[in-house]
């Protein structure tokens, strides 16, 4: 295990999925630098929010099992909600979209040789008191030279969609009103990207087809008991996606049944962040942040068709060594050895990273 204090609350954590750059990893911080805080305040944006993007580099010892991490840059921004590497081909620069609390989305792109980053672009989303919520890549499954399509959640209820132009890396090009309250997370379905998820406050779960407008959408699912606050498509079952929420619940739902979900899990303390294995040989396995109840991996059986429900789900790791809310969570892409995965997970009052491995 290593540890790093990200001197800001840390709250979202992302590997690099560049074969460059395996061994790197950002994670956002987010700073409320008011001292008196009030309801009004907070919906007004009147307090001032800043936050970093820390890169480091993490190294493993098999033999030893020992981890190590080292900074090596810290870019200042506006307070970070939200981050994804783009999922490029293999000999492209790596490329880090960030979602702030200025409504701003910021292209970064890797130099990987000296593990730096540079800021290459900004896009404004709205007004500059909506906070970035969420953002997700389209192009998770068809890496290509180029960047795909971005979808980013806003504090005001609204989605944006972000595409490719010719004259720069992307363009705002559409948004549209989705949920009444916070929608906290925006996620394509990476098997067919004419497909969008989101999910929010008002405790629904919507899917948006891009070719039919945003006048409503596709589909809805209202039974949640809180608020809904993570989506992952699974990169290696097509049709499968999990969904995470404030009433402790995970739930995998199969695309084309999507009113009951296949199989569901308390992970206790409110899920923020879900991730899938990156690995197809441990495609069963979601990382699990649960804001109240510390880090975990759990295991659904998946190997089965859509006509079966899936046996049950096992928790077969948890990490509790964080000591305040936990956020930000990833898998690492680097070859998984004897020892399991690195992973890495941040909390935000203690302003802590933590390495492990499950």
């Amino acid at each position: 295990m290593a540890s790093f204090d990200t001197g800001f609350p840390a709250d979202s954590l992302e590997f690099c999925p560049s074969p460059l750059a395996s061994d790197i990893v950002a994670c956002g911080t987010y700073k409320l630098d008011n001292d008196t805080f009030s309801a009004e305040n907070e919906r007004t944006n009147q307090q001032h929010r800043r936050g970093q993007c820390l890169i480091f580099r993490v190294q493993s010892n098999e033999t030893s099992d020992k981890l190590s991490i080292e900074k090596m840059q810290e870019c200042d921004l506006a307070a970070v909600l939200d981050m994804k590497w783009c999922h490029l081909g293999e000999t492209s620069q790596p490329l880090l979209a960030v979602a702030d609390s200025m409504a701003n989305i910021t292209l970064h792109q890797l130099n990987t040789s000296e593990k730096r980053l540079s800021q290459i672009e900004r896009i404004q989303c709205a007004t500059s008191d909506v906070l970035c919520l969420s953002l997700d890549w389209s192009n998770r499954l068809r890496p290509q030279s180029s960047p795909g399509c971005l979808i980013v959640s806003l504090s005001n209820g609204s989605l944006c969609l972000l595409r490719p132009t010719q004259t720069s890396h992307l363009a705002l090009t559409e948004t549209w009103h989705a949920h009444d309250y916070e929608p906290w997370i925006a996620a394509w379905n990476y098997w067919d990207i004419n497909i969008i998820y989101s999910g929010g406050d008002d405790l629904r779960l919507l899917a948006w087809d891009i070719r039919q407008g945003f006048a409503k959408p596709v589909h809805i699912n209202k039974r949640f008991d809180a608020g809904v606050t993570s989506i992952q498509s699974h990169p290696h079952i097509e049709n499968i996606f999990a969904v995470g929420s404030y009433d402790h619940k995970i739930r995998i739902f199969d695309a084309r049944k999507p009113s009951v979900p296949l199989a569901q899990a308390d992970a206790g303390g409110g899920v923020w962040r879900l991730k899938w294995h990156p690995s197809s040989t441990r495609r069963n396995d979601v990382l699990v942040a649960s804001m109240h109840d510390g880090f975990k991996i759990v295991s659904f059986d998946l190997d089965i068709s859509i006509d079966q429900l899936p046996t049950g789900a096992k928790f077969t790791r948890r990490f509790d060594e964080h000591k305040s809310l936990a956020y930000g969570a990833d898998w690492s892409y680097a070859p998984s050895g004897s020892r399991g995965t690195i992973i890495g997970s941040c909390s935000f009052y203690d302003h802590t990273l933590h390495l492990w491995r499950g």
